[in-house]
C-alpha cells in the first residue's frame, strides 16, 4: 500500500450509481477494508444502491445521497441537501476517499465534494487533468484502450494505492431473518426441500434492456415443457408486466413479485437453480449468491456481464451496439428482440446440466 493510504483509518468510498453497480463494487470495497486492520469504511451511495450497500461485507456505514450530477436524481430547486451533505462529510473527518465511476462518468463532481469536505487523500479514475482535486489521479484508459469489466475496473482503481483481495467474487451477506422469511414463502409455494425451480425476472429499469414480454412467455412455456418449475421475481410496480407474461405463457407458474426486499431476493436467488433475467440488478445479486445466470444482454454497454459465476450471455449483435441509451434509439430493439426464445431455454438447460 502507498504510504499516504497506509495510515488511513477512516475511508470514504463514493459509488452513487444503481444497485447492480454497487454490488459489482463489492470486491474493491473489501480490498479497501482489508488493507489496514481496524479501518472503518463508509460508503456514500444512492437511494437505489443503499439496500445493496447494507449487504456488502466490509462496509461499516452507509450514507445515502442523491447527487445532482447523477441521472436518477430528481431535479431540485436549491442546493440545501448538497450543502448539508458537505457539512456531514466534513464533520466525519475522513482520512481518504475512493471515488468509483463507470468510464462514461466524470469523477470530478464527487472529487470537488470530497475536497471541500477536507478529505486529504482523493483517488479516482479521471480522463481530464484534475489538478488539485485528486491526490491520486489514475488516468482513465477507457474506452480508447478497451473496456474492462466493471468489477475489474474498480479493483484496478484500489490496486493503484496498494489494496487487493484474494477472493474477487461478488458477495452479499444475507441476514438470517431474511433467509427464514424466504424459506417460509417458498414452503407456501410448495417449493421447499428438493423441488428445483428456475427464477425468471422479466423487468428492468431501462426499456432498452428488456426482452420482449411475448418472448419471455415463450421461454416460460419452454421451461415448463422441459419439466421445470418457474418462479417470477420483480418489484411491485412490475406486477402487471409479470401477469401479462404469465397469461401469455399459459402454463402453471409461481410468483414472488412485490413480496421481497433486496435481502430476501438474494436469499431466494440463492435457492434457485438458475436465474433467467434481463441485464439488470438481480443478475449481479444472483452472481453474488453463486446462482448460475442466463443473461439476456442488451448491447447498450459491454461491461456488466455476470462475474465469477456460471452463466450464458445471450444477445444479437447489432451495428448500433454500445449506445448507452435507456430507450432504443433505432426503435427496433434488435439486440434483444432477435434472441430466439428456444435459445434461452437451451441455455438454461445447459446450465442445469452443468451444475
Amino acid at each position: 500500500m502507498t504510504v499516504a493510504w497506509a495510515g488511513a483509518t477512516r475511508v470514504l468510498a463514493v459509488r452513487l450509481d444503481a444497485l447492480g453497480d454497487v454490488v459489482m463494487t463489492g470486491p474493491a470495497l473489501r480490498a479497501l477494508k482489508a488493507a489496514r486492520p481496524g479501518r472503518r469504511l463508509t460508503l456514500l451511495t444512492s437511494p437505489a444502491g443503499a439496500a445493496a450497500a447494507r449487504l456488502l461485507p466490509g462496509v461499516d456505514e452507509v450514507i445515502v445521497y442523491e447527487a445532482p450530477w447523477v441521472k436518477a436524481t430528481p431535479a431540485r430547486a436549491d442546493a440545501d441537501a448538497d450543502v448539508g451533505m458537505l457539512a456531514r462529510l466534513a464533520a466525519a473527518g475522513f482520512d481518504a476517499a475512493a471515488i468509483f465511476t463507470v468510464y462514461s462518468q466524470s469523477a470530478l463532481p464527487a472529487a470537488v465534494l470530497c475536497f471541500l469536505a477536507g478529505v486529504p487523500r482523493r483517488l479516482a479514475h479521471c480522463r481530464e487533468n484534475p489538478y488539485h482535486l485528486l491526490t491520486e489521479w489514475i488516468p482513465d484508459p477507457e474506452p480508447a484502450a478497451g473496456i474492462r469489466h466493471e468489477v475489474r475496473r474498480q479493483l484496478d482503481l484500489v490496486a493503484a494505492v496498494g489494496c487487493g483481495v484474494e477472493d474477487e467474487r461478488l458477495l452479499l451477506d444475507v441476514p438470517p431473518a431474511a433467509a427464514g422469511r424466504v424459506a417460509a414463502l417458498l414452503h407456501d409455494l410448495s417449493l421447499d426441500g428438493a423441488v428445483p425451480w428456475v427464477a425468471v425476472h422479466p423487468g428492468g429499469s431501462a426499456p432498452s434492456r428488456r426482452y420482449p414480454p411475448e418472448h419471455f412467455a415463450e421461454v416460460v412455456r419452454g421451461l415448463a415443457v422441459a419439466g421445470l418449475n418457474v418462479v417470477f421475481t420483480g418489484a411491485a410496480d412490475e406486477a402487471s408486466l409479470v401477469a401479462a407474461v404469465q397469461r401469455a405463457a399459459g402454463v402453471p407458474t409461481r410468483s414472488l413479485v412485490g413480496r421481497l426486499d433486496l435481502a430476501e431476493l438474494a436469499a431466494a436467488l440463492a435457492r434457485a437453480c438458475v436465474l433467467v433475467s434481463n441485464n439488470t440488478g438481480p443478475v449481479h445479486v444472483a452472481a453474488a449468491m453463486g446462482t448460475p445466470v442466463v443473461d439476456l444482454y442488451a448491447q447498450t454497454n459491454p461491461q456488466h456481464t455476470p462475474w465469477s459465476v456460471a452463466h450464458r450471455v445471450l444477445f444479437h449483435d447489432v451495428p448500433c451496439k454500445y449506445c448507452y441509451k435507456s430507450v432504443c434509439p433505432e426503435g427496433h430493439h434488435d439486440c434483444l428482440r432477435r434472441i430466439a426464445p428456444a435459445s434461452v431455454v437451451a441455455a438454461t438447460l445447459e446450465l442445469l446440466q452443468a451444475a
